[in-house]
């Protein structure tokens, strides 16, 4: 019994080796296999182009642009008027006109609301008849004291009689003065009924309408419109420390002391507006910087006989910030970063392109002003830049930079 156990075992044995054996088998193959068509996908192409002999790459490149150029530093504010006046009552009383259309031009002096006058006109006549009432008591006086002067000389009365009566002109001559300034104040609020343009402007809608009671004079003095001056504007904007420097040096350079005395140009753009049509001068520099911003106000002075610019509206300024110097542009498109590199690729001889490091300057229009790492006869490469490296070979078209930036 235990011979043919072992019998049944060997040969239950032999077969698992056997399965083992071609399962091995089968797995070596498909290995070999694989291997093989690994291989055969990295075999060379023999139609591929080393890198060295790629086809050349198609760029523009031109010269940079030489011109002369004036730097402009550019800021953004608000157009505010000359003069502006909010107009208020200085009497109080009902409304009983408006003189005036809203949104019209007015000159300084013109009626512009006409208040109740009555009350006004009845305290005037009382104040006259005050101040001739104060007139005679003030004459009586004299008089009085005139006839004591020549009874104190004849001892016909006492010196306590005589100083009651010399005290009485003088108190006399104090009520006539008391009744003039009360006249001239009845005078005034008289004249304050009318209520007329204090500067040549354009005038805003009524705020208050006819039949209404106005309050005049103090804090709670009713406003009833506005007045602003239209021609010329001025722009104010905040400027950094160092520019305002350079504004002021630029107006000690030209012969100025001030830098209000015009020596300073501006330019000026309205919303709508692409360029700077509006020129002015720089007529103010505040003398004090603002500590919690770092920064220094600056006024340009315009002038707006169409009066398309309006107080309040937004604006942009910029401000001459050199002299008109020779220099070298090339467009903004032309100009690679490499980190905080900036560099161009300049076309040789051969056609191969070579990176070139340049310090960029002013920007002018859409072209920077290449301070250092290029000459007037470098070919600079101005489209296809995406696509070089050094030594790369290209097939260059020659074209010129216009003013603008772009190429003809």
């Amino acid at each position: 019994m235990k011979k043919a156990n072992y019998t049944v075992m060997d040969s239950r044995r032999r077969s698992s080796w056997k399965k083992l054996f071609q399962h091995s088998q089968t797995g070596f193959i498909a290995l070999i296999t694989l291997a093989a068509i690994i291989g055969c996908g990295k075999q060379p192409d023999s139609n591929a182009k080393p890198a060295a002999t790629q086809a050349p790459v198609n760029v523009k490149i031109a010269q940079p642009l030489a011109q002369d150029v004036t730097e402009w530093d550019e800021y953004t504010g608000r157009i505010e008027a000359v003069s502006s006046v909010d107009v208020r009552a200085r009497v109080s009383g009902y409304l009983e006109k408006v003189n005036f259309k809203a949104g019209q031009k007015v000159k300084k002096g013109d009626l512009l609301f006409l208040i109740d006058s009555r009350p006004f006109s009845a305290q005037l006549s009382y104040t006259e008849a005050e101040l001739e009432r104060a007139k005679s008591r003030y004459e009586l006086a004299k008089n009085d004291l005139e006839r004591a002067e020549r009874l104190f000389r004849a001892k016909a009365i006492s010196e306590e009689e005589y100083d009651a009566r010399s005290k009485g002109l003088r108190e006399s001559d104090a009520a006539v003065r008391s009744a003039e300034a009360n006249l001239a104040t009845a005078r005034l609020n008289l004249d304050f009924t009318r209520i007329r343009a204090p500067i040549d402007g354009r005038i805003g809608r009524e705020l208050i309408t006819e039949g209404n009671v106005v309050n005049g004079g103090g804090g709670d003095a009713t406003l009833l419109t506005f007045i602003v001056s239209t021609d010329p504007v001025y722009v104010y904007v905040d400027a950094d420390e160092r520019s305002a420097l350079k504004y002021r040096r630029q107006a000690l350079n030209g012969g100025s002391r001030a830098i209000g005395a015009g020596q300073t140009p501006v330019q000026l753009a309205v919303a709508d507006e692409a360029g700077f049509p509006h020129q002015g001068n720089l007529d103010y520099l505040s003398p004090r910087a603002d500590q919690s911003t770092g920064t220094v106000t600056l006024r340009g002075v315009f002038i707006n006989k169409d009066e398309l610019l309006s107080p309040g509206f937004f604006a942009r300024m910029r401000v001459r910030g050199s002299a008109p110097y020779p220099a070298l542009l090339v467009p903004d498109r032309a100009i690679a970063t490499d980190q905080a590199q900036r560099f161009v690729w300049v076309a040789n001889q051969d056609n191969q392109v070579e990176y070139r490091k340049v310090m960029p300057g002013a920007h002018i229009g859409q072209s920077h002003v290449i301070s250092e790492g290029l000459k007037p006869e470098d070919w600079v490469v101005i489209e296809g830049i995406q696509k070089l490296k050094p030594g790369a070979k290209v097939n260059p078209e020659r074209v010129s930079i216009t003013e603008s930036g772009g190429k003809e």
